[in-house]
C-alpha cells in the first residue's frame, strides 16, 4: 500500500509499505479521507517530537475490510471513523468514564515476529497516534475506531474524527455549556469552527468568533456565531467586554495554541468564568497569568479531544449531521490525494481555508 512517511521534519515521502495481518482484537481499515490536522503539521515541521520513521494522520474515516479474533461489534463493509483516544477499557480513567485520558492505551499495540508496519526494506514503521491515517490502509485496534451510520459520506465523517470531536466535547463535556450562557472562540480553524456551532447546539445564547481572517469569520457567522471580533480593530479582550455589557463571557475557548491567547481568554470571562485550552502549545511556549484574575474565581483548564466517550459521542455526531443540525459540509474546503499532501500543508501553513481533506476513490463526496 501507498502511505506518506515523515523520515525528517519539513515534508512527507510517499513510500509503498507493508502491514502485518490483524492480531487478536485489530481491525483493517480502507482509507477512504483523512482531514490535515495542526497536530500534524506540529509533528510535521519538528515543533514536537515523535519516532520516526512514522505514517501521520489521526483525523480519518473508511470501512472495514478484515477483522481478528476477539473483535467485536466491528465486521468487513461497516463505515468507521477513527479517533486518537484509544482507550484501554480497565484503567482507573475508563472506568470512571473519563476514557479520553485513558493510562493503558500505551499497551494496546499488538506485539507480533514482524513488524506491525514496515517500509519497502523491512525496517520497522511507527504507528501515530494510534492511526497512521496517510496511508490507503490503517491497522489499528478495536478501541480506536467506532461504527458510524453509512449514510454520511466519508469525507465528512472523517474530520469528525478530530476537530469535530473536539469541538462538540469542548462545550458538551469539558466546560458543559449551559443554555442562555456566552461563548468566546479565539480562532476559527476546523476545531474552533466545531466549538461555535456546538455551542449553538448547547443553547448559547451569545457565540462571539474570534479569527484574522475574515473568509473564516463569515463561515462562523454562518454556523451560529452570534458576534465576530477581528483583533486588527482593536483589543480583542475589549472588543468582547464591549459585546456582553462590560462582564466578560461565561467560557473562553482558546484553539490556536499561542500562550498570549490563553491570557487574552482568560481576560475576556467574566467572575467564575472558565478558559479553555484546546490549542496545542509547542513545549517551548511558557505560560505566565496575572494572579489577579483568579481571585474573582475564574478558572482556566487543559481540553484533551473535547474530554471524549467517542465510541458514544461520534454516531450522535454523524446522526446530527445527518439531520442537517451540524454543518460538516462548509468546513470541508478543499479536498486532494494523497500524493498532493505536502502542498496540502503548505496551504495550512498559510491559513488558506479550513479543513483539507485527502480523499482516497472509496471515499464519498456527495
Amino acid at each position: 500500500m501507498k502511505a506518506a512517511i515523515l523520515r525528517e521534519p519539513g515534508s512527507l515521502v510517499i513510500e509503498d509499505v507493508t502491514r502485518a495481518a490483524p492480531g487478536p482484537q485489530e481491525v483493517v481499515v480502507q482509507i477512504a479521507a483523512a482531514g490535515l490536522c495542526h497536530t500534524d503539521l506540529h509533528f510535521l515541521d519538528g515543533h514536537m517530537a515523535c519516532p520516526t520513521p512514522t505514517i501521520l494522520g489521526h483525523e480519518t474515516a473508511g470501512v472495514v475490510t478484515e477483522v481478528g479474533r476477539d473483535v467485536r461489534g466491528l465486521a468487513p463493509g461497516d463505515h468507521v471513523i477513527g479517533c486518537l483516544s484509544a482507550f484501554c477499557g480497565s484503567c482507573e480513567y475508563c472506568l470512571t468514564g473519563r476514557p479520553s485520558i485513558c493510562e493503558g492505551a500505551g499497551n494496546l499495540v499488538c506485539q507480533g515476529p514482524s513488524p506491525r508496519l514496515a517500509d519497502g526494506s523491512g525496517a520497522p514503521i511507527s504507528q501515530f497516534m494510534h492511526l497512521s491515517a496517510f496511508a490507503d490502509e490503517a491497522l489499528v485496534h478495536q478501541n480506536a475506531v467506532v461504527k458510524v451510520n453509512s449514510a454520511i459520506p466519508l469525507d465528512r465523517a472523517a474530520i469528525i474524527g478530530c476537530a469535530v470531536m473536539t469541538g462538540f466535547g469542548a462545550v458538551t463535556h469539558t466546560a458543559k455549556v449551559s443554555p442562555g450562557e456566552s461563548v468566546a472562540v479565539i480562532g476559527c480553524g476546523a476545531v474552533g469552527l466545531s466549538i461555535v456551532q456546538c455551542a449553538r447546539l448547547a443553547g448559547a445564547l451569545n457565540i462571539v468568533a474570534i479569527d484574522l481572517n475574515p473568509e473564516r469569520l463569515a463561515v462562523a457567522r454562518s454556523l451560529g456565531a452570534t458576534a465576530t471580533v477581528d483583533p486588527r480593530a482593536g483589543s480583542v479582550v475589549d472588543q468582547v467586554h464591549d459585546l456582553t455589557d462590560g462582564r466578560g463571557v461565561h467560557v473562553a475557548y482558546e484553539a490556536v495554541g499561542r500562550a498570549d491567547l490563553v491570557e487574552s481568554a482568560l481576560l475576556m470571562t467574566r467572575k467564575g468564568g472558565l478558559t479553555v485550552m484546546v490549542g496545542l502549545l509547542p513545549p517551548e511556549q511558557r505560560l505566565v497569568l496575572p494572579f489577579q484574575p483568579f481571585v474573582a474565581e475564574r478558572r482556566l483548564m487543559g481540553c484533551d479531544m473535547g474530554s471524549n466517550r467517542f465510541k458514544i459521542d461520534m454516531p450522535r455526531l454523524a446522526e446530527l449531521y445527518l439531520q442537517g443540525r451540524l454543518n460538516l459540509d462548509a468546513m470541508v474546503t478543499s479536498r486532494i490525494t494523497l500524493d498532493a499532501i505536502n502542498g496540502g500543508f503548505d496551504g495550512m501553513r498559510s491559513g488558506t481555508g479550513v479543513r483539507t481533506v485527502v480523499t482516497w476513490p472509496s471515499g464519498s463526496v456527495a
